[in-house]
């Protein structure tokens, strides 16, 4: 089993849950930002909100095994690659979306 960090642009949301759910259904335990609908990006957030989201997902980084980065048609935001650097700086496994997709 793995503690798996979920990485990516909301606006992927839809991806995120499929993958995370199938990840742990694998076996995996699966550390996802929050995602309320009411709210689909930072923006929806106070500034002080999402200053702790952040340092809450950094946390959730330092947590696990590894980080998975849902790179939907390669894209990766600023805040993802911000997070896969903090990542590679704690020395994480980097899985990206695009691989486990191509290997199904």
């Amino acid at each position: 089993m793995k503690i798996i960090a979920v990485c990516g642009s909301l606006k992927f949301v839809k991806e995120m849950m499929e993958i995370t759910e199938k990840l742990e259904l694998e076996g995996n335990c699966m550390l996802a930002p929050i995602y309320n609908p009411a709210r689909p990006n930072k923006d929806a957030f106070t500034e002080e909100e999402a200053i702790m989201l952040d340092k809450m997902h950094k946390e959730k980084i330092k947590l696990a095994d590894a980080i998975l980065v849902v790179n939907v048609n390669n894209y990766i935001g600023s805040s993802t690659s911000k997070e896969i650097e903090f990542a590679k700086s704690l020395n994480k496994e980097i899985i990206y979306y695009t691989d486990l997709i191509e290997k199904d």
